[in-house]
């Protein structure tokens, strides 16, 4: 007789399983839980002790660590020397293996203690299914409920084909990396551990297919990792509109962690992986008018972040210009009623707080992968020097903040000119600095004067200033540390500018 062995922490569609299994004419050998739900559904099963002749032990850590099992699952049945073992040890080959491990991610995602966690580390339930998996060309393994239906109509069919059973098994180890993936980087966490590891291990389910990616001829998919963090992009629900693409949710992502940075009603709007608009308000109407003011050429078809719920009258600005993504906290009932008219319109929802980012940064190059601590500092006060003849003035100085949270997320080589709580001309992903202060100067027109300018990082020369001095710009803040710094100084103190030097660069090269 044909021989199944089935343990399953996700009882789905495990009744409806057993039941076809046995009408195939298997015999089902289930561990404990496993057997108790098939008992209880009228499928006959056989313990799993009765096959190894020993009970379970230690509270359950130890069921199926046994030859009676393990030789089953990998003996190659054309090899005679393997069926010969197997009828030595008076056991039968296993044909098929359905596994799925017990709930580590979800003891954790509950807060579950360490303690408690550690039980909810599988062993016995992997090693089955490595085995099974390595042993593909005769054992079909599964681990997905969902492939429950597929794999039975397989064996009714006389099993399925080795294509089939290859694709079972690189699933199986795909699950079992996975699930080592989530134990060593939350073991890791608990050891508090920090910097990059010596080995990098990435635990991510796929979320959702996405429409295609950068273009429309490449396909590509949202991974979600186990535990996202409240807040961020990875925990919105999508509330109405088309579905997501590959730039929607990193431009999402984008707009989503700066307007994150501001304590005040805020928006951002972000077009091509950078910003074309950020601004704060006393009011979120207001703030949205602002930053879409900021340049209302840009924005159209752009993606745009608030950090507040969104209105009735905020709603129907948003309504009134075409966007690709609207990402906010919250949507009003009557907010969701007007956005609705724009029938494209992807409203993503974030609850658990506003703009979490990760914690380190990932960029995939050729044959390997770069790994970064986030850039996650913020200014720090102590750490400016004004460096010219000239101090900021209080108004000056509060818009160099927020010129220069904005600046962190804009491409380098960048440049923001900011005002009264809004920018008013962006430069960014410019070969040099004084390009990009130009571009900047340009887009602003006449709003440059008056206005201050954060760079992102040090200007190598004074050309850069004095584009900004022609602008009409009144002060600036930078990290300093050019072998040319006291020529730029120089240059500010000419024209009446005010420069402080923060001491932290704020490069975004992807």
């Amino acid at each position: 007789m044909a021989r199944a062995i089935v343990s399953v922490s996700d009882k789905r569609g495990l009744e409806e399983l057993g039941a076809g299994l046995v009408r195939l004419g298997y015999e089902v050998v289930a561990t404990g839980g496993t057997a108790r739900t098939l008992t209880g559904a009228g499928v006959p099963v056989t313990a799993v002790e009765r096959l190894t002749g020993v009970a379970e032990m230690l509270g359950g850590r130890v069921k199926t660590l046994h030859p009676a099992v393990h030789a089953g699952i990998l003996a190659r049945r054309d090899r005679p020397e393997d069926m010969a073992a197997l009828s030595a040890l008076g056991v039968g080959p296993v044909d098929v293996v359905v596994v799925n491990l017990y709930p580590f991610r979800q003891a954790v995602a509950s807060g579950a203690a360490l303690a408690e966690a550690v039980e909810e580390i599988d062993v016995g339930g992997p090693a089955m299914v490595r085995a099974a998996a390595k042993n593909w060309a005769h054992v079909t393994v599964v681990v997905d409920p969902d492939d429950y239906g597929r794999a039975l109509s397989e064996l009714a069919s006389g099993g399925p084909s080795p294509e089939a059973r290859l694709a079972y098994a690189a699933k199986a180890f795909a699950h079992t990396a996975t699930y080592d993936a989530s134990v060593a980087a939350y073991l890791r966490e608990r050891a508090g551990a920090e910097g990059p590891p010596p080995e990098l291990t990435l635990a991510f389910g796929q979320a959702l297919p996405l429409r295609y990616g950068e273009n429309p001829h490449q396909r590509a998919a949202f991974y979600r990792e186990d535990r996202p963090a409240p807040g961020s992009i990875a925990a919105a629900v999508r509330l109405g509109g088309k579905e997501l693409s590959y730039n929607n949710i990193a431009d999402a992502d984008s707009a989503w962690r700066l307007v994150g940075e501001f304590e005040r009603p805020a928006a951002v709007a972000v077009k091509h992986a950078t910003p074309c608009g950020a601004a704060v308000a006393d009011r979120l109407a207001d703030a949205f008018a602002r930053a879409r003011d900021a340049d209302p050429e840009a924005i159209f078809g752009g993606i745009v972040a608030l950090n507040r719920e969104v209105d009735e009258e905020t709603a129907r600005l948003l309504r009134a210009i075409f966007l690709e993504v609207v990402v906010a906290p919250a949507f009003s009932p009557r907010a969701r009623e007007i956005l609705a008219e724009r029938r494209n319109l992807r409203l993503m929802e974030v609850a658990g707080g506003v703009g979490a980012g990760p914690t380190y940064h990932l960029q995939r190059v050729g044959g390997g992968l770069l790994w970064q601590e986030a850039d996650a500092v913020d200014l720090d006060p102590a750490r400016l020097v004004t460096v010219t003849r000239r101090a900021p003035t209080a108004a000056e100085m509060e818009a160099l903040r927020f010129a220069w949270k904005v600046v962190k997320y804009v491409r380098s080589n960048a440049v923001v000119l900011a005002r009264e709580g809004a920018t008013v001309g962006i430069g960014g992903g410019q070969v040099s600095r004084v390009r990009a202060v130009r571009q900047a100067v340009a887009l602003a027109g006449e709003r440059a004067r008056g206005s201050v300018m954060a760079s992102d990082a040090f200007f190598p020369m004074p050309d850069g200033v004095e584009a900004a001095a022609e602008g009409g710009v009144t002060a600036v803040i930078q990290p300093g540390g050019s072998v040319r710094d006291a020529e730029v100084v120089a240059a500010c103190d000419r024209a009446g500018m005010a420069m402080v030097f923060t001491g932290v660069r704020h490069f975004r090269h992807a």
